[in-house]
């Protein structure tokens, strides 16, 4: 199984995917469409944003991989346009990067 973090990830959720079998690929900048092609977005099974700085991609990361579950954990609000193509969003002072990656 693939993901794809986008964001600093200070909670750790990467290093939980990877405990649960994940191989992880961390973008460095902004999730725009070319790094997210670059980091093979199309065959990868979680987008996770850490930031809400990176939503913008995910309606890109949307139209690369019809079947990618797209998670956000990060604190702030995630704009309205990025909502309804999230399938996962959680703060992570509710809920452990552990419990989230043992989900997916």
């Amino acid at each position: 199984m693939n993901a794809i973090i986008a964001g600093e990830d200070a909670a750790g959720l990467g290093a939980a995917l990877e405990v649960e079998g994940f191989e992880v690929t961390r973008i460095a900048g902004f999730a725009d469409r070319e790094t997210l092609e670059a980091a093979d977005v199309g065959s990868a099974d979680v987008f996770a944003i850490t930031d809400t700085v990176h939503a913008t991609g995910i309606p890109i990361a949307r139209e690369l991989n019809e079947d990618l579950r797209i998670v956000v954990y990060a604190e702030d609000s995630l704009p309205e346009f990025a909502r309804p193509l999230a399938d996962l969003i959680v703060d992570p002072g509710l809920l452990g990067p552990d419990a989230v990656a043992e989900e997916l």
